[in-house]
Order: C-alpha cells, then structure tokens, then sequence
C-alpha cells in the first residue's frame, strides 16, 4: 500500500487499524527521502605494519592490521592457543597474560601496541617438561575441570603473587603500609576476582594459589 493509498481510506475504525499497520510495515523497511544521498562506500582496511614480538622468549616479526588485538595475534598468527578467547571484552580473564610480567588481558589490548615488549603465555611458564610451580599446584589442588579458563587463571595469579610481592594491596587489605599482605582467602579471591570459572572450582584455584604462596593450607 503506498502513502497516497493510505492517505486515501475512509476515516473509520477499520481504515484507522489498516493505515496504522500500513505505516508500522513502511517503518519496518523504511521509507526512502526525497533528495537521500547513497550510502558512502565502506572504508578501505588500513594497511598492515610490521610489529616485533618478544613471546617466551622468541622473536615473532608480522604483519598485522593494525586493529589487531594481542590476543588475536596470539591464536590466529602464532598458532598459541593457550590463552582462550572467553568474552573478548576483558570481563573473563581467560586471556590473560603476562606483559613484562603484569598480568593483562589481551582481549583489550593492540598487537601494535607492545612491539618489541616482553609477553609470556600459558605455554611460556614451563622449562621444557618441568611445570611452573602454579602450574603443579593448579594439578595437585584439581583446580580446574573443563580447563578452559585455566591458562588465564595461572597466569593471572602468578601476575598477581608477583604484586603481592610488591606489596600492591587489594580492596581487603586491612593495612595499606603492609609491605607484604596476608594472602589469606578473602585477600586472594578479591585479587583474583577478574578471572570467572563457570565450573566453579574456586576452593580449588585458592588452595592451589595458597600453596605457592607458601600461605598456611
């Protein structure tokens, strides 16, 4: 039915329901204007820039568009598959890693934006066959079950143990002059609050994160 159509029926109860479903279905797919310019043409994609990786230890140099994330640079272009794409907008955790080792998520942040610095994944925490201590801990403690936010919460709390370490307080630190809190329960589930595990194995990630520590059991 066209406007001209619309603007024609009878004003009667039953010409009223009829333009009101005409015009919502003409709202529904739109209705051109007079004199509406085309839609412009999409972009062109920016060109790719050489970026040089230092992960575990090795010498990456690509060529990556520049809106490349680190975490996507990882998993596409080096085949690291470790860290895991949960969310892809930094509420997870399940890809964190460790950049000169703080820990961050690469979900938020640019390839192009860490040329040249140090970034050590999952699978950069072991020495040949022998597994960083988290690591170990994490399979004594049965602190995980389908696994897939395991490599982020490892290297989120071995980032993290590093800043407890520096005396980087958390929320709960009863004492911010402590040079080294307490990593009691409360203190290490705030400090690891930024990385979710749908199965639930918290008591087990806390037990594990605990015994590096050299915290009490």
């Amino acid at each position: 039915m066209t406007e001209s159509e619309i603007r024609s029926l009878p004003l009667t109860r039953r010409g009223v329901l009829e333009t009101g479903t005409a015009a919502t279905a003409l709202l529904a797919i739109g209705v051109p204007k007079a004199g509406r310019a085309d839609t412009p043409p999409a972009a062109p994609a920016p060109e790719p820039v050489a970026v040089t990786l230092q992960i575990n230890g090795q010498t990456h140099s690509l060529q990556l568009d520049p809106r490349t994330t680190l975490l996507d640079a990882l998993r596409e272009h080096l085949a690291l598959t470790g860290s895991k794409k949960g969310c892809d907008h930094g509420q997870c955790g399940a890809c964190t890693v460790l950049l000169d080792g703080r820990r961050i998520n690469s979900c938020l942040t640019l390839a192009v934006m860490h040329d040249g610095e140090k970034i050590t994944t999952i699978e950069g925490l072991a020495t040949g066959s022998t597994l960083h201590p988290m690591q170990a801990a994490f399979v004594a403690h049965d602190g995980f079950q389908c696994g897939y936010c395991t490599s982020g919460q490892i290297c989120s709390a071995v980032g993290m143990l590093a800043e407890a370490r520096a005396g980087v307080p958390s929320f709960v630190t009863a004492d911010l002059a402590d040079a080294q809190p307490t990593l009691d329960d409360a203190e290490i589930r705030e400090r690891m609050s930024g990385n979710i595990c749908r199965c639930a194995a918290y008591p087990n990630i806390v037990a594990a994160i605990r015994q590096v520590a050299g915290a009490p059991a």
